[in-house]
């Protein structure tokens, strides 16, 4: 709650004249000092009263891709059984707030409103709560509540379309890395049997042992599994380049799930999510994806992130997309020849010198567009 600039005015003339009538003997100059005070305490008062005010939110759709359509309707209405409401509000879009013209509302009314969403950005916009604003008859003050819950739109990074994805290269049990034909599997692991399991895939003498049925689980050897690596250390990127970095990760990824490949998503700040074929959890991820400093991460460039994604061994293909890159980071990825079959670099922004012939494929580009133009032409 404040006092308007007109309620101050007031409040100050109404001590003067209260002084002066005082000072100098003037009864009628403090009577009117002392009601002018008056009116703008009864203002203050008037606000204190919280109107009943029922507010509604939908989000259609609450998750959208970067430049499609998002909309935000609310509904509000008078729960007070008596006394109309002029209210004025405004709705927080992100960070700026949205004014909302509200009608006169009679009790048991209700009035709805509806404003765009901005998606031109990634991210995660954060919506509410609506701020109602009150002013009394005159002026003086004005008061401004919160009503109704909040709630978030996810705007996903673009999707280009991508032909193809590296056929990569299986591991077998062994070790060794082969190129087996589709459909082939091999022996993972044993398991306990469950009703419903193929009695063919039982294996007997180690049931017998043991005493309990054990089926063996087998894995399809043919299907390549993808490790995409966005580096988002604030370090790397200039102007855009980070955003460029999170549709080119999200271009990927679509495409190595809808080839029904295992892919995996990992970060530099520690994010690490396997994606499901039928899921689109990686493009929340990349939603709310931001940079982060060097202090944050605690490691030392990407070879700390090299490291863990050496640990991991989560696929045969590494795709790591970053911005500009310095010789270091590029040392760090050829490290991982060993672990990954195939590795390919992702630059993007104005480059110094990528380092092409460096024992992996390097795409330098100035942005994602670009970028899926270049993989279409190694991939497709």
């Amino acid at each position: 709650m404040r006092i308007t600039s007109r309620g101050i005015g007031l409040l100050i003339t109404g001590v003067l004249l209260l002084v002066g009538g005082i000072v100098f003997g003037y009864p009628e100059l403090a009577a009117i000092g002392v009601a002018a005070a008056l009116a703008v305490g009864m203002s203050l008062a008037a606000g204190l009263l919280r109107p009943r005010l029922e507010v509604g939110r939908a989000i259609e759709p609450d998750r959208v891709m970067r430049g499609e359509e998002c909309r935000v309707t609310l509904e509000v209405s008078n729960a007070r059984p008596w006394g109309s409401l002029t209210v004025v509000g405004e709705d927080y879009c992100g960070p700026r707030p949205v004014p909302i013209p509200l009608v006169r509302l009679r009790p048991g009314r209700k009035t709805t409103v509806s404003y765009r969403v901005p998606t031109e950005r990634r991210g995660v916009v954060q919506l509410g709560p609506l701020r109602v604003g009150r002013r009394d008859p005159f002026g003086l003050a004005r008061v401004q509540r919160p009503f109704g819950e909040t709630g978030q739109v996810w705007v996903y990074p673009y999707v280009h379309p991508i032909a193809g994805v590296p056929s990569g290269s299986s591991r077998n049990l062994d070790g060794l890395a082969e190129r087996v034909p589709h459909g082939s599997s091999t022996f993972d692991s044993l398991r306990e049997y469950v009703p419903g399991d193929d009695l063919r895939h039982v294996h007997w003498r180690t049931s017998a042992r043991i005493g309990e049925l054990m089926v063996r689980e087998r894995v399809d050897t043919s299907r390549p599994r993808i490790v995409v690596l966005l580096d988002d250390r604030t370090a790397v990127h200039h102007g855009d380049t980070f955003e460029d970095a999170c549709e080119a990760a999200a271009s990927v990824v679509a495409a190595a799930t809808r080839a029904d490949l295992s892919v995996h998503l990992l970060t530099a700040s520690g994010t690490s999510l396997p994606v499901a074929a039928d899921s689109s959890g990686y493009l929340d991820v990349l939603a709310e994806a931001r940079p982060h400093t060097d202090e944050e991460l605690g490691q030392n460039g990407l070879a700390g992130i090299a490291e863990r994604a050496r640990q991991m061994q989560a696929g045969d293909t590494l795709i790591c997309l970053t911005g500009r890159a310095a010789p270091e980071d590029l040392g760090a990825m050829m490290a991982l020849r060993g672990t990954y079959a195939t590795i390919m670099i992702g630059l993007f922004g104005p480059q110094q010198g990528p380092g092409a012939d460096a024992g992996f494929q390097v795409i330098a580009a100035r942005d994602a567009a670009e970028f899926a133009q270049l993989w279409d032409g190694i991939w497709s």
